[in-house]
C-alpha cells in the first residue's frame, strides 16, 4: 500500500509538471448553463476563469493595500502582493506547477510580509484557491496529497515563527473545501461512466436486436430456398424417364444436378442449425405471400384497426423471397400501429411496376384513450434489414398529420419477370 500511494504521489505531481493544460469552457448542456437564456450562454461557459480572476484580483488589491500600511511600495509588496495571484492565475495553463510554486513560495511571502504566520489573509486566499483549482483538475488521489503536503509545509513553518500559526485554520478550510470538490469530482466521474455504460447498451442493443432480425429473416427464408431446391431435385431425377431412351450424357447431367441440389439443400439445414434458437419450431404452414394479404388485414380489423387496402398495376407472381418480405413488412407496420396509435387508421398500398413491387404502409395519430405502447424498436429494424437484403429503399418517418408512414421498393430484375411470366403461361 506504501508502496503503491509513493507511485501515485510520483504519478500526480511529479510527472508532466510543466505541461501545458489550459482549462477548458463549460459544456453548453450542463444543468445550469442550458436552462439560462441563449444570450447569456457563452459567458457562462467561463465562469470558473472569471472567479479565478476575480478572486486573484481581490487579493492583489488587498495584498497591495496590507504591505502599504507597514512600508511604501518595494520589493516586499511585489512579493506578498503580486506574486501569490499571479500563481493563483497559473493554475488555468500550468495546474501541478501552480501548486508546487504555491508551496515553494509559501516561505518567501511569509518572510516579506507583516501579519499571520506563515500564511496572511492574501496568500492564505490564493494557496487555498489553488488547491481548489488543481484538486478540481486532478484525481482525488492528488488532492489527498496536496492537503498532506500543504500541512507538512505549515507545520514546519510554524516552527520559526510567532507562537500564533494559520496552519491549523488552512487545514481545516482546506479539508471541507477539498471533500466537498473530491464529491463533486467522484459524483461526476460516476455520471460519466454511467453515460459510456449506457452507450455502450445501447449499441451493444442494437448490434442484437439486428443480429436477431437476420436469424428470423435466414429461418424464414429457408423454406423458400429449401422449396425451391426440393422441386429442382425432384425434377432433376424425374427427367431422364420423362425422354425415350435419353443418352448417358443427359442422364448423367441430371443426376449431377440432382447431387448438387440435395447437397445444397443439406448444407442449408445445417447453416440454418446454427442460427436456429434451442426453442425454435419449424412452421408447419408454408411461408406467407402477398395473397394473404386480406387475410392479415381482417385478423387486424378485428383488433380494432381500420385498415383500407388500395392495388395499383398488374398484379403478378413474384419471387417468393420478395412476396415473403413485402407481406412481413406489412405485417409489422399494421402491428406497429396497433402498439404506437392505438386507435387510428391505417392504409395499405400496394404497387406493382414494370422494375419491381413498391409498398406503403400510412397511419394516423392516435386517437382514444388508449396510451400507446413503447415497444421495443425491433420493427423498423427488421424492416430495414428485409429490404436491404433485396437490394430495396426504405423511407420511414413521421407524417404531418402526427401519424407514420413507411414506405418501401423491393427491385425484381425484368430478367426474372420474364421468365417466370414464360413458365407461367
Amino acid at each position: 500500500m506504501a508502496a503503491g500511494a509513493i507511485d501515485g504521489l510520483r504519478q500526480d505531481l511529479f510527472q508532466n509538471v510543466f505541461d501545458y493544460r489550459p482549462l477548458g469552457p463549460l459544456g453548453t448542456d450542463g444543468p445550469v448553463i442550458r436552462r439560462l437564456p441563449k444570450t447569456f450562454r457563452k459567458g457562462a461557459v467561463w465562469f470558473p476563469h472569471a472567479v479565478v480572476g476575480v478572486v486573484a484580483l481581490i487579493t492583489l488589491l488587498d495584498g497591495v493595500f496590507s504591505a502599504n500600511t507597514y512600508s511604501p511600495f518595494g520589493v516586499g509588496t511585489v512579493i506578498t502582493a503580486f506574486l501569490p495571484p499571479a500563481i493563483l492565475m497559473m493554475t488555468l495553463v500550468r495546474p501541478v506547477l501552480a501548486f508546487w510554486a504555491s508551496i515553494a513560495s509559501t516561505p518567501l511571502v511569509a518572510a516579506a510580509g507583516h501579519g499571520d504566520w506563515p500564511w496572511e489573509a492574501s496568500p492564505f486566499a490564493c494557496h487555498l484557491g489553488v488547491l481548489i483549482v488543481v484538486a478540481a483538475r486532478t484525481r482525488p488521489r492528488a488532492t489527498a496529497w496536496m492537503w498532506l503536503i500543504t500541512l507538512f509545509v505549515g507545520s514546519i513553518l510554524g516552527n520559526f515563527g510567532p507562537p500564533y500559526s494559520s496552519t491549523e485554520p488552512m487545514a481545516i478550510f482546506s479539508a471541507f473545501s477539498l471533500l466537498l470538490v473530491t464529491v463533486v469530482q467522484v459524483r461526476r466521474e460516476a455520471q460519466r461512466e454511467v453515460t459510456v455504460q449506457r452507450t455502450v447498451t445501447a449499441v451493444e442493443r442494437d448490434r442484437r436486436t439486428l443480429l436477431e432480425e437476420r436469424t428470423t429473416i435466414a429461418r424464414e427464408l429457408h423454406d423458400v430456398v429449401a422449396h425451391h431446391m426440393s422441386v429442382v431435385a425432384i425434377q432433376a431425377e424425374a427427367a431422364p424417364y420423362r425422354v425415350e431412351n435419353p443418352p448417358p450424357e443427359l442422364e448423367q447431367a441430371f443426376a449431377t444436378i440432382r447431387e448438387n441440389a440435395v447437397a445444397a439443400l443439406t448444407e442449408l439445414r445445417r447453416v440454418l442449425g446454427v442460427v436456429r434458437a434451442e426453442d425454435y419450431e419449424a412452421p408447419d404452414a408454408p411461408q406467407p405471400t402477398l395473397s394473404e394479404i386480406d387475410r392479415l388485414l381482417d385478423n387486424v380489423r378485428e383488433t380494432g384497426l381500420e385498415t383500407e387496402k388500395t392495388v395499383t398495376g398488374a398484379v403478378r407472381e413474384l419471387p417468393q423471397g420478395v412476396e415473403l418480405s413485402a407481406y412481413r413488412i406489412v405485417q409489422e407496420a399494421l402491428s406497429n400501429t396497433l402498439r404506437h396509435a392505438p386507435g387510428a387508421a391505417a392504409k395499405v398500398e400496394i404497387g406493382y411496376v414494370l422494375g419491381g413491387l413498391g409498398v406503403r404502409i400510412v397511419n394516423g395519430a392516435a386517437r382514444g384513450l388508449v396510451k400507446p405502447s413503447p415497444g421495443a424498436g425491433h420493427g423498423i429494424t427488421g424492416m430495414r434489414e428485409r429490404v436491404a437484403m433485396l437490394n430495396g429503399d426504405m423511407t420511414a418517418g413521421s407524417t404531418e398529420d402526427g401519424g407514420y408512414e413507411v414506405a418501401v421498393f423491393l427491385p425484381v430484375p425484368a430478367q426474372r419477370e420474364s421468365v417466370e411470366d414464360g413458365e407461367g403461361a
